[in-house]
């Protein structure tokens, strides 16, 4: 194994953060994770996988430990079902990519979403109606105190939206080696009726569409909505969708009238965070070198050489603001670090 002193993280986040590691190891295989585990002289250990879905907000004074195992296999396949396997270091984009080329179907929803596969049982990652429990079958964790490998099931998980057993009670203390999911070989279940899937589809004159083209349909919009984190740095959404009782939007609906909002129970409704950001001016607002994204309220983003400390204190404002208007809690969805 290699380590390395005072490596800048700035090619390792999507936000293009430059902050420094004291001590740096990539690790290709789960013996050598286990190894760099049990070292002694690096006591503080940091845990990096795509880095996707954090915002740095300092240097890391301890050991970063980027997993870097890859990996994708067919471990089951029936008459219409599949059990494929793929490794934490895997980009979740090109594994959906790898399995719409294999016809494999349920994530193609799930295009372009930045990171790796490592880190999305852990935020339940999802869009466009469908989220990452859906077709997932179990994933190995190993323990970082023990270097025991644990098997967990969809139940062991404990799914809910953007949240996991991993995010909770479990937070820090696993590693995700590799996550298994079911998928369909024949008869997909085409999910076309959610976000403008379906109109991007229409302009495309497919009345028919295949997972290749919801997944093409899904990675147009995301491109026009979204940056790019290689041009400019982003972590997608920085906030949740808050979800808020149908009394409380009977209120606000007394001021804001066209405040949007979707079903989620008998007695609960989703609020698109976007909406409530740009309602209140956001949107495309600059500060400098860092600000919130022209086409999509929920994407803050880091032109330049902004600090971590510089997006973390606008989420804060955009926060207060949300708040202070419509006595909603808005909840960033990214890790602060």
């Amino acid at each position: 194994m290699n380590i390395q002193e005072n490596i800048s993280l700035k090619p390792y986040n999507t936000f293009g953060i430059d902050v420094c590691a004291n001590h740096f190891v990539s690790v290709n295989s789960i013996r050598e994770l286990q190894e760099v585990l049990k070292l002694q002289d690096y006591p503080n250990k940091f845990i990096l996988g795509g880095g996707s879905n954090m915002l740095l907000t300092k240097d890391i004074e301890a050991l970063v430990l980027h997993v870097n195992l890859k990996g994708i296999e067919i471990i089951l396949k029936t008459n219409s079902t599949v059990m494929v396997k793929a490794n934490a270091g895997e980009n979740w984009h090109e594994f959906v990519l790898w399995c719409i080329q294999h016809d494999f179907g349920g994530i193609e929803n799930l295009s372009l979403i930045p990171g790796n596969v490592g880190t999305a049982p852990i935020q339940n990652i999802g869009a466009y109606g469908v989220e990452l429990k859906d077709v997932f079958e179990s994933c190995e964790a190993l323990h970082i105190k023990s270097g025991t490998i644990k098997t967990f099931t969809k139940k062991d998980c404990k799914f809910d939206y953007r949240h996991s057993i991993f995010k909770n009670e479990l937070k820090g203390q696993y590693i995700i080696l590799n996550v298994t999911f079911k998928l369909t070989t024949k008869h997909h279940t085409i999910k076309t009726d959610y976000g403008a899937i379906g109109n991007e589809l229409e302009k495309q004159n497919i009345n028919k569409p295949t997972i290749k083209d919801v997944s093409n349909a899904v990675i147009s919009i995301r491109s026009s909505k979204l940056p790019d984190p290689k041009k400019i740095g982003n972590s997608g959404s920085f906030f949740k969708n808050p979800i808020i009782s149908k009394t409380k939007l009977t209120i606000l609906e007394q001021n804001f009238p066209e405040i949007p909002s979707y079903n989620i129970s008998d007695k609960l409704v989703k609020i698109p965070a976007g909406w409530l950001i740009e309602h209140v001016g956001f949107k495309g607002k600059r500060f400098d070198n860092y600000g919130v994204h022209k086409n999509q309220a929920l994407v803050l983003v880091n032109y330049g050489n902004a600090s971590g400390k510089d997006i973390l204190n606008l989420s804060k404002l955009i926060q207060e603001t949300i708040k202070r208007i419509f006595d909603i809690n808005l909840e960033a969805e990214v890790n602060i670090i």
